[in-house]
């Protein structure tokens, strides 16, 4: 992970949380913003340092696009996986990770700080998954692997400029609540 973050930087390309932080600036949220002294690149690491479930962390997952030539964000609850079945309903594609080197190239964010703010691309399309609808408020990253957000799914859908609402995972914990 810091082999990517270093190789950000060395690009000349603006640390991603920089970046989020001057997104959230649009909307008065630069300060809600939390960075934690230890690393929240993983579910379990952030819902440690966030103090909450690892479900109410909002886990950004990078897919290849039907053309292969952009991305597909998913913004998923940390507890959920991704339904192959549901996925190739949705998007007409079998789900397809990229690389790492894809992530930064397509996305801006590293992995451990993907997420669905100020991304550059406009080709990027973002979608959220219904599993985070279980929860009152859920802690996405912001661009660096020891930050988050704490954002209600309205504000989510806001800020993340979403496509749609999709149902695309399985494996979660439907009656896990706030």
């Amino acid at each position: 992970m810091i082999y990517y973050i270093v190789k950000t930087k060395y690009r000349g390309v603006k640390m991603s949380i920089e970046k989020v932080k001057e997104y959230f600036a649009e909307y008065g949220r630069e300060d809600d913003i939390l960075e934690f002294d230890k690393s929240s690149a993983t579910v379990e690491l952030a819902a440690q340092a966030a103090n909450v479930i690892p479900a109410r962390i909002a886990k950004t997952l990078s897919f290849k696009n039907k053309e292969g030539d952009n991305a597909i964000l998913v913004v998923v609850a940390g507890d959920a996986k991704i339904d192959n079945k549901k996925y190739k309903s949705e998007f007409a594609t079998k789900a397809k990770m990229l690389t790492p080197e894809e992530v930064i190239k397509y996305i801006g964010h590293a992995i451990g700080g993907v997420c669905p703010f100020a991304i550059e691309n406009k080709g990027v399309k973002v979608f959220l998954d219904v599993s985070m609808k279980r929860f009152n408020t859920v802690f996405p990253a912001c661009g660096s692997s020891n930050s988050a957000i704490e954002l209600t799914c309205d504000e989510m859908e806001k800020y993340s400029h979403c496509e749609k609402w999709v149902d695309v995972c399985k494996s979660y914990d439907e009656t896990l609540s706030e």
